[in-house]
């Protein structure tokens, strides 16, 4: 058929841009114009395909779904900014410290609250960066443990719900962002809960890479410490169960819940005497930017997938994934390293934009539960963050760790936590039911 390599070639062109370093919605937005001038000249369509680009940019303007993205944000943010997740790092160290390998063990566990109560990586790589590895450090933690356990801890928020990605998945898939939070409560769960035993295995086979604190670092009587556990811990749990407990009970959209969220975290904010201007305005500066993010990336994603349809390139994407050897096993082995090679060169937004929408059909076609497709997508989305050499994670803490922390040594100390997060992977493929128990 005349004009079939039109659809390939366009998908090239964009992914030749993106590589080149060119901005992302940019790229999208102007592979799509000159295709679609191509695609006129060629009698391939006309220019009143493009009177769909108005509608589609308003319905993402009033997409509901996605208006819980910047309460999240939001939310996150600010716990960040009050200084909060300053405080969960503190005590939980304080409750760890004297356990071999225990200031590990706390950067999982503060690691996986970050997640439920931010899903926000940037704010929890930071601020465990900032608090945690210079105390590693100082008492005699091994580099690679401690900046692999920081970076990887930091991802939990990909995973464990309420995950901004989570809810960008499920927007591009069409599916309910409620049941896609449940499909990933456990495997989130299970991979902090891996990531704790490596921690526990390294300091139980080379205590000397995860030795316990001396009894004496840790200057606070028993009867504080319970207090500060109770007056630290207890709120932010008590939001991160509201929060998600009224997604779970169908109490409340996800957009609802975020909000509630955003309201919490300003409340504890100000309970705490955290809430200043400063921290506000910060705080919304940050959710602002990262919102625009998205919001031109799904522009500039729209603009490609519509003309990229006018070229029937959604039709030769079904066919090629539909007809590939092994069926649903060639499909899932096809997605999988996709992602994760996409994942070594660009973020995790930009490839939820462009693979997820050519991946979705066929899996649809092939009768998979998109659930489960979409938990095990953001499994393998979560690696980008580690995965050299722009995982996004290693740049946020290289941005923080002290000068004697080469970038080598983060890289080394990420790559046993991805091959971590690749038997997690592994293990919501081989026994679905790790997210398909509530459906």
């Amino acid at each position: 058929m005349e004009g079939e390599w039109l659809a390939p070639l366009m998908f090239v062109g964009a992914l030749i841009l993106i590589f080149s370093g060119y901005p992302v919605a940019l790229a999208l937005g102007g592979t799509a114009l000159v295709f679609a001038f191509i695609g006129v000249e060629m009698g391939m369509f006309d220019w009143h395909l493009l009177l769909a680009m108005p509608d589609r940019t308003f319905g993402i303007m009033s997409n509901f779904v996605l208006l819980a993205v910047p309460f999240f944000i939001f939310m996150g943010t600010m716990l960040e900014k009050s200084r909060l997740a300053e405080d969960l790092l503190t005590t939980v160290g304080q409750v760890f410290g004297t356990v071999r390998g225990g200031l590990a063990l706390a950067v999982v566990f503060v690691g996986a609250l970050l997640a439920a109560a931010t899903g926000v990586v940037g704010a929890s790589v930071v601020a465990m960066g900032l608090i945690s590895l210079p105390v590693m450090m100082r008492y005699g933690y091994s580099k690679e443990l401690s900046v692999g356990v920081i970076t990887a801890s930091g991802t939990l928020g990909q995973i464990i719900p309420p995950s901004v990605v989570l809810i960008v998945l499920a927007d591009q898939m069409g599916i309910s962002v409620g049941d896609l939070f449940m499909g990933a409560l456990v495997p989130g769960i299970m991979l902090a809960g891996l990531y704790a035993l490596y921690a526990g295995g390294v300091a139980f086979f080379q205590p000397e890479k995860a030795p316990a604190l001396p009894a004496e670092t840790l200057d606070i009587e028993r009867r504080e410490l319970v207090k500060r556990v109770f007056l630290v811990l207890l709120p932010p749990l008590f939001l991160i169960l509201l929060v998600l407990g009224s997604i779970f009970s169908g109490m409340a959209t996800p957009t609802e819940a975020g909000a509630l969220g955003a309201l919490g975290a300003m409340l504890l904010a100000a309970l705490n005497r955290r809430l200043s201007w400063k921290a506000l305005r910060e705080t919304m500066d940050n959710t602002t930017k990262l919102t625009a993010m998205v919001l031109f990336l799904l522009i500039g994603s729209t603009a490609f997938a519509l003309v990229f349809r006018g070229l029937n390139g959604d039709l030769w994407i079904e066919e090629l994934l539909t007809n590939l050897p092994g069926g649903v096993i060639g499909l899932l082995i096809v997605a999988n390293l996709a992602v994760f090679i996409l994942g070594f060169f660009i973020d995790f937004f930009e490839i939820a934009f462009i693979v997820i929408p050519l991946l979705v059909p066929a899996a649809s076609l092939l009768g998979v539960d998109l659930v489960w497709f979409g938990v095990m997508l953001g499994m393998n989305l979560q690696m980008s963050f580690l995965t050299p050499p722009f995982g996004f994670a290693l740049f946020y803490l290289r941005g923080v760790a002290p000068p004697e922390i080469k970038t080598s040594e983060i890289y080394r100390g990420a790559v046993p936590f991805i091959i971590i997060q690749a038997i997690g992977l592994m293990l919501i493929i081989l026994w679905p039911e790790l997210v398909t128990w509530a459906s």
